[in-house]
């Protein structure tokens, strides 16, 4: 483990292990801003939905799985045309609609 100072004032400080540098800028922080924004609205939208229509566990369950889903795999940046599975080194290209329900593991 190393100690990584989050400012220059070392204001504030964690512990990261040595595979992961923090990143620290104006277009790094107004992304996740904006992701956190978008997957607030849409998963608010779908629980109110729920909350009117269906009170099962399973259905909170699924519609939380396909957010995710969505946001991870099939969701594009607006700017850099990528998904957060491709940034992160987990999938090479977008996945489609017809790539997730084909799934082998996802039923």
């Amino acid at each position: 483990m190393i100690e990584a100072a989050i400012n220059e004032f070392c204001g504030y400080e964690r512990i990261l292990p040595p595979e992961i540098t923090p990143i620290i800028g104006k277009e790094n922080t107004q992304r996740l801003a904006q992701t956190n924004g978008i997957v607030c609205q849409q998963t608010g939208r779908w629980h109110r939905r729920q909350n009117k229509f269906g009170k099962l566990w399973e259905q909170t369950k699924v519609t939380a799985r396909l957010a995710v889903s969505y946001f991870h795999g099939i969701g594009q940046h607006s700017r850099s045309r990528d998904t957060a599975a491709q940034r992160a080194g987990l999938a090479t290209s977008p996945w489609s609609w017809h790539d997730f329900a084909t799934y082998p593991t996802f039923y």
